[in-house]
């Protein structure tokens, strides 16, 4: 009578891995066995693309955002009025001779606007305040890749459709988030540690600095390296049937070989979403302070709150559509005949 080995399904598991993934601890992968196509337009190319797609249904992804825009304002609140003028009034009475040149009030506002774009002026969100925002969040990001999917197989869809039919696997999607999450842990140890560091003065000296910057450097690293993946298992786990750690697998099975190179489009898409942040801010900032220097009686309105709420709407959208598109140019270059 034969006796099952407990051990034969993870030994087929591991290597089935070990087929999948060409390297190898503390051992050379050779060119050969890594390489893999990756024929994508250049960034800026790229860019345009994902914008002239979100354009040409621009009334579809502006309801979408809005949608969700006055949903957070019910479930969550908007960031703080009085505690945006109390840092203009703070910026403006110790500032003193710091921000005297001609580009002084360009530098307040850049103050302004890094401070309100890491929120600085959001209130201390509740435990339910802050499951709510990630709720929205997720909502959202399933919305926008549903339609997406839908518009891009030809299919005549009306946003009730998205928020309808999108959130099925919002528990899959969830799972997949906590990962996300998870592999965000060393970039918060880096940033802790950071803080740390500035407070005791280890960063002025020498030998201290330069130690502490390299192991920065690998938590930060290792953070991107986890997470160039996971954003892909995010727009897989929306697919039929598909399960969590089955969409981990899948992404990580598909950025073998060009992880680096679909790391730096991601990179970019960092880079131009502060850039559109910067871009509308800052002149919205000066305007928002020239106009209230003018008419006081107006100086309650919160404007720069409602302003960035409707920005991270839209940037939750932006970068939804840019992850799913350049998913789809990866599947496509797959499918391409070598």
């Amino acid at each position: 009578m034969k006796t099952k080995n407990p051990f034969k399904n993870i030994q087929k598991r591991v290597k089935l891995f070990l087929k999948r993934r060409p390297h190898r601890t503390l051992k050379l992968t050779r060119h050969r066995d890594y390489t893999r196509s990756l024929k994508l337009p250049g960034n800026i190319a790229f860019t345009k693309y994902v914008s002239k797609t979100i354009w040409k249904n621009r009334k579809l992804f502006a309801m979408l955002a809005l949608f969700y825009a006055i949903l957070t304002v019910f479930m969550v609140g908007i960031a703080s009025q009085d505690t945006y003028k109390t840092l203009v009034d703070t910026l403006n009475n110790t500032s003193g001779n710091l921000f005297s040149s001609g580009f002084g009030e360009i530098g307040k506002a850049g103050l302004l606007f890094v401070t309100a774009a890491t929120g600085g002026l959001s209130q201390n969100l509740t435990d339910i305040q802050q499951v709510y925002t990630g709720i929205i969040t997720i909502l959202t990001w399933l919305t926008s890749v549903w339609l997406l999917r839908n518009i891009l197989a030809g299919h005549k869809i009306k946003l009730r459709d998205g928020l309808y039919n999108a959130g099925s696997p919002i528990v899959a999607t969830f799972i997949v988030a906590l990962v996300f999450l998870v592999q965000l842990l060393p970039i918060a140890l880096a940033i802790i540690g950071y803080t740390a560091a500035s407070l005791t003065g280890l960063l002025d000296s020498g030998i201290e600095a330069m130690l502490f910057w390299v192991v920065a450097a690998l938590l930060a690293t290792l953070s991107m390296y986890w997470i160039t993946s996971t954003l892909f298992a995010l727009v897989i786990v929306t697919l039929p049937g598909m399960y969590p750690f089955k969409a981990l697998k899948t992404a990580g099975d598909l950025v073998v070989g060009r992880r680096f190179r679909i790391l730096l489009r991601f990179v970019w898409m960092m880079f131009i979403t502060v850039l559109i942040w910067a871009i509308t801010m800052i002149p919205l900032i000066l305007l928002d302070k020239w106009i209230k220097g003018l008419w006081s009686a107006i100086s309650w309105l919160p404007t720069i709150p409602v302003v960035l709420l409707v920005l991270g709407a839209i940037t939750i959208v932006w970068i939804s559509s840019y992850v799913y598109l350049l998913y789809r140019k990866v599947i496509a270059d797959d499918a391409e005949p070598a």
